[in-house]
């Protein structure tokens, strides 16, 4: 594979703590945000996600002074998500200091902020998540899930994976539920999936419990790897799994 595949550690956050949940729930502490933020860029992170995973359900938005404080430390581009819903709210997320957003349950609720938001801030702002669980009654096998993984869609993730790149995101982060937090590999056909259906780079994520998963997801078609519990209990550290990658055949940055 010769395009260059991104490390991303992820900082799950709650009352403005790192934490650590296993199928989006049962959560763990991990954390303070700035202090990970700082260790992970030390690292050779290339990039950061900073997600607010309950922003949506307690009907609020992003902690924006988290996002003030981790934009001080943070020496590579990270994405804000959690509780974005409009192009004003991910306007005050940028201001804060993202370089980019993401965004999910709104998007599906609402497509049409999609288009609006690449209007205002360019497509290489804009990320969407989309939360997958698996569903032998779609015809992918998946279904889209929001609302932090509480409620169930009936619309097949893979299709809307391909709506959402019909609008020209330039980064689509598609997390399975049965995997996140449970280290047994990351949902390859998903990856596949959507992949092989999309134009947008695709983000591996929710499942990460060994270097072979990260080496497997690339292979899948990922071009951005992210993981959080590895990471932040130091099962894994980026410089190792860089070299293991490196040696077997994937493109990452130094």
């Amino acid at each position: 594979m010769s395009e260059l595949v991104k490390i991303m550690p992820c900082l799950d956050m709650k009352a403005g703590r790192v934490v650590k949940g296993v199928h989006f729930v049962d959560i763990a502490d991990a954390g303070d945000p700035v202090e990970c933020a700082k260790a992970y860029c030390a690292a050779g992170a290339d990039e950061l996600a900073l997600l607010d995973i309950t922003a949506t359900v307690e009907n609020r938005g992003t902690l924006l002074d988290v996002v003030k404080r981790v934009a001080e430390v943070c020496t590579v581009p990270f994405t804000v998500g959690g509780g974005i819903a409009d192009v004003s709210s991910a306007e005050a997320v940028l201001k804060a200091g993202a370089n980019k957003i993401s965004t999910s349950s709104a998007a599906f609720r609402k497509p049409e902020i999609i288009p609006a938001m690449i209007r205002e801030f360019g497509p290489d702002a804009v990320t969407v998540a989309i939360d997958v669980d698996v569903n032998p009654a779609m015809p992918s096998g998946y279904e889209v899930y929001i609302d932090g993984g509480r409620t169930a869609t009936g619309f097949d993730a893979v299709e809307w994976a391909k709506k959402v790149d019909g609008y020209g995101v330039k980064v689509i982060l598609p997390t399975s539920k049965a995997g996140d937090g449970a280290k047994t590999g990351y949902d390859l056909p998903v990856i596949k999936a959507m992949h092989n259906a999309c134009t947008a780079q695709i983000v591996a994520s929710g499942g990460a419990g060994k270097m072979e998963h990260f080496l497997d997801a690339a292979n899948a078609g990922a071009t951005v790897l992210l993981a959080a519990s590895v990471f932040h209990f130091h099962m894994i550290d980026i410089p190792e799994l860089k070299q293991y990658l490196k040696a077997n055949g994937i493109c990452v940055s130094a």
